[in-house]
């Protein structure tokens, strides 16, 4: 029986010269509810999501932050039955009103996926989603109304329900343009932002 190739080293990796790693992530990320984002997977590698579609009414939620307000994690957990991944995404929110304690709620008690934009460009990995399969939940929602830092905001954190470790690393996300070609950074930006709409 062959073995799957994403159980073999397969390549080797250096550092590059003419586009170093840059850390952080941008000051937007994309959240959706798990049930209304449809996600396709590359055939020939689990590890690239080829196109993202409404189901329904379902859209993508854009939130925007300033001054490195966001940071997204994933570390290796070693099991029993392989390696599992914990992911994280921390970001603030500059608000008090209902409608913000609202979305607190529901990120509490529904499941999503985020997407996230690195700083770093110069990879097939610039854009990526997290919690692909196990989704993520707000696993902290901190308000302290003396921090003048967040000028009394919420600091959030995402991540895995308990228990529910991914079973890759986030996955690339690389969505050709519509009428054809092959998928870029712009391409993927275009067609998360038409999720928004």
């Amino acid at each position: 029986m062959p073995t799957s190739v994403f159980n073999k080293i397969n390549a080797g990796f250096s550092l590059g010269t003419a586009t170093p790693v840059t850390s952080g992530i941008e000051d937007v990320i994309y959240i959706f509810n798990e049930d209304e984002i449809k996600i396709t997977y590359n055939t020939a590698n689990p590890l690239i999501i080829d196109d993202l579609d409404k189901v329904g009414s379902g859209k993508v939620f854009k939130f925007e932050g300033t001054n490195n307000s966001f940071n997204a994690m994933s570390k290796l957990a070693k099991t029993q039955v392989g390696p599992r991944y914990t992911e994280e995404i921390d970001f603030n929110i500059a608000g008090l009103s209902v409608d913000v304690k609202a979305q607190l709620r529901a990120m509490g008690y529904g499941r999503v996926k985020a997407v996230v934009v690195n700083n770093y460009k110069g990879s097939d990995s610039a854009i990526e989603l997290f919690g692909a399969v196990n989704s993520l939940i707000l696993t902290e929602a901190e308000r302290n109304a003396a921090d003048e830092g967040l000028e009394g905001g919420y600091k959030l954190k995402l991540t895995n329900p308990d228990k529910l470790r991914e079973p890759y690393p986030p996955r690339a996300v690389s969505i050709a343009p519509e009428g054809g070609g092959s998928a870029t950074y712009d391409s993927t930006l275009a067609a998360l932002e038409a999720l928004t709409a």
